[in-house]
């Protein structure tokens, strides 16, 4: 075993990966700070640490009905705008549509008293009524994604006349299935505990659950960095992705209460037993055109969480998207901007 052992092969392999360093090292230090989220857009409105903002336009949008997007609470919507190749949002601008967004804010100590009321009836519905009354518009289109797509399909439910259509992208609905380790270990938590004790859920607490449902991945990246690192391009990707990941609110304690008994461990929306201050919410009532898409390789929400909704909305127009890839890569993937942006825009702007 000695005698076969490779030891120019070690060294010359040392050598290289020492060299392949001090390059991008070198490559490292000409990159500036990253940005994300460059498109352009303006703040229209906000409610104590909700903001609503108006992504601008060169051109006259394809339609005169105003969509409005809301990305997951837990996450910063910057990733739907990472860098101007990599954007959903700019790629849905350019495809015609005229976007606001929602921005959910920071909650601190404070804010550990907001309930989902607050987040949907309040402030959802508070930016839903701005937009219609500034655009004049009876009716808008809504997105949401993820938890914010199962926060507007309850919105939708509630408030059917307000709006032309629902899309959602990567959104659960049924938590009755344990196909992931998320799943089983919401509920197997006290949430009762960690509210009452913490009042704020801190993000690096979710962090740590959503870094158990593919640990290899974490350490798989870095693996690469060092060839990642002779390019300057790939590493400045690298890095914006890294800044949007580590750039997570902490959530409101009621919240997150209420989102992980009701929803997660008692999945009552799916059996139409949600409540959400007076209003029982049904799925039947979701009757504006629908369109689901569900990411066909998605270890975060999977696809029988997603696709049991076809089932129970009341819309007579509706429709599955089986985006091939994963959850992130719904929205920064090539496939996303060369597929997904313009067949989203194409659909909104044939229902307006």
């Amino acid at each position: 075993m000695i005698q076969n052992f490779n030891f120019a092969g070690m060294m010359e392999e040392l050598h290289s990966t020492s060299q392949k360093m001090v390059k991008g090292y070198e490559v490292l230090s000409k990159v500036e700070e990253v940005q994300v989220a460059t498109t352009p857009k303006e703040l229209v409105w906000e409610n104590d640490l909700v903001k609503l903002y108006h992504y601008k336009r060169d051109t006259p949008a394809k339609s005169k009905i105003p969509v409005l997007v809301s990305f997951a609470i837990m996450n910063r919507h910057d990733v739907l705008d990472l860098q101007p190749d990599r954007s959903l949002m700019k790629k849905l601008l350019d495809e015609g549509l005229d976007i606001y967004i929602m921005d959910w804010g920071y909650p601190k100590q404070q804010h550990k008293y907001l309930t989902m009321e607050d987040y949907i009836l309040d402030f959802m519905d508070g930016a839903v009524d701005f937009i219609r009354k500034s655009t004049k518009s009876p009716k808008i289109h809504k997105m949401g994604i993820c938890q914010g797509g199962t926060f507007s399909t309850i919105y939708a439910a509630i408030f059917p006349e307000k709006l032309k259509s629902l899309t959602v992208y990567v959104t659960p609905y049924d938590f009755g299935e344990n196909e992931c380790m998320l799943y089983k270990w919401t509920k197997d938590i006290d949430v009762d505990v960690m509210v009452d004790s913490l009042g704020i859920i801190p993000a690096d607490m979710l962090n740590a659950g959503f870094g158990s449902l593919k640990p290899s991945a974490d350490i798989s990246k870095y693996f690469g960095m060092v060839d990642m690192m002779q390019d300057e391009a790939k590493l400045s990707n690298f890095l914006r992705m890294e800044k949007w990941k580590n750039d997570c609110p902490d959530l409101a304690g009621e919240m997150f209460r209420k989102y992980i008994k009701d929803l997660w461990r008692d999945n009552k929306l799916i059996k139409g037993e949600f409540e959400l201050g007076k209003y029982k919410v049904d799925l039947k009532n979701v009757t504006m055109p629908f369109l689901n898409i569900f990411a066909t390789e998605d270890n975060i929400i999977p696809n029988s969480s997603t696709r049991p909704v076809m089932n129970i909305v009341g819309s007579k127009d509706k429709e599955e998207y089986a985006f091939p890839g994963g959850h992130i890569g719904v929205f920064v993937g090539a496939r996303s901007q060369k597929e997904l942006g313009p067949k989203v825009a194409q659909w909104v702007i044939e229902r307006s």
